[in-house]
C-alpha cells in the first residue's frame, strides 16, 4: 500500500456531501459523476469492530437512532436507512463498511482520504482495524495506478498508531485552529500533509505551511470565492461538499 502522495486540486467531502447522502456509497458515485478523483469520508467501529462510514459518534444525524455507533453491531446498522434523512430519493441508503467503500473505489479508479474518527476511547483500534481492511482489498502499488489511501486524523494517537503499524501509508495532520508546535507534531508523527479548517486559515498561516514543505488541504470549502482565494494563496486541495461547483470556479 506504499507510493507517493499528489495531491488532487478537488477532493470530494464525505463523497459529495452537498449532493447525496455523507459517507454513502450513493455520495461517492455521485463525487465520481462529477469528475472527483478523490474523496474523503470518516471511518469509526462497529460493537462489532467492523470499520464503517460514519462521522459522528451517535447515529441519530444521519439514520434516526440515538443509538452511538460504537454501541450497534454491523447487522443491526444495516438495517437502518442512512439516506431518508438528506431526500427521498436516497430512501433506503445503507451505512458502508469500509471494505465495501474500498471495492467501489477500486471499480470508479478513485483514491481515498481515509479520515479515522474514532469513538471516544477507540482512537488505536480503529486504526487497526481499518489497516487490516485496507491489507486485505486495497492491492499493491505495482498493481493499480490508484494511489494509497491517505489516512488522517485530529486524534495524534491515531495517527502515532499509523505511524507505527502501517509506516508507508501517507498521513495527514488535521487542525481547526493551528498549534504554536504544529510543525514538531507534524514532523514527530511524520506527516505528509496538513489539513486546515477553511474558516480559521490564513494566508499567513498556509505561506508557513507551505515552506514547510507539506502538502495543504483545506476544509470545507463550498463557496466559490473563497475557493479561489485559496488558491491564490497557495492551497493544493480544496476539500468540498460540491466538487462540481468548486471545479467550476477555479477552472
Amino acid at each position: 500500500m506504499s507510493g507517493t502522495l499528489s495531491l488532487p486540486r478537488i477532493m470530494g467531502h464525505r463523497g459529495a456531501a452537498a449532493s447525496a447522502p455523507e459517507n454513502t456509497l450513493a455520495g461517492i458515485r455521485k463525487a465520481a459523476a462529477f469528475g472527483a478523483s478523490w474523496v474523503e469520508f470518516d471511518v469509526k467501529l462497529t460493537a462489532d469492530r467492523i470499520p464503517v462510514l460514519m462521522h459522528d459518534d451517535s447515529l441519530q444525524r444521519t439514520t434516526g437512532d440515538g443509538r452511538p455507533a460504537a454501541d450497534v453491531s454491523l447487522a443491526e446498522m444495516k438495517r437502518l436507512d442512512a439516506g431518508s434523512w438528506f431526500a427521498a430519493d436516497f430512501a433506503g441508503e445503507t451505512v458502508p463498511t469500509l471494505k465495501e467503500t474500498l471495492v467501489l473505489l477500486l471499480e470508479l479508479g478513485m483514491a481515498a482520504n481515509i479520515e479515522i474518527k474514532p469513538s471516544p476511547g477507540e482512537d488505536a483500534e480503529t486504526v487497526t482495524r481499518t489497516i487490516a481492511v485496507l491489507e486485505q482489498v486495497w492491492p499493491g502499488s505495482a498493481s493499480t495506478s490508484t494511489p494509497a489511501p491517505l489516512m488522517s486524523s485530529f486524534s495524534l494517537e491515531s495517527l502515532k498508531t499509523l505511524q507505527e503499524q502501517s509506516p508507508n501509508l501517507p498521513r495527514g495532520y488535521l487542525i481547526e485552529e493551528l498549534p504554536e508546535d504544529w510543525q514538531a507534531v507534524a514532523e514527530r508523527l511524520g506527516c505528509a500533509t496538513i489539513h486546515h479548517y477553511a474558516k480559521a486559515v490564513t494566508a499567513a498561516q498556509v505561506a508557513e505551511t507551505k515552506a514547510a514543505g507539506y502538502g495543504l488541504a483545506v476544509y470545507t470549502v463550498n463557496d466559490p470565492d473563497q475557493a479561489r482565494e485559496l488558491i491564490d494563496w497557495g492551497i493544493d486541495c480544496l476539500i468540498t461538499d460540491a466538487p462540481d461547483v468548486i471545479a467550476r470556479a477555479i477552472a
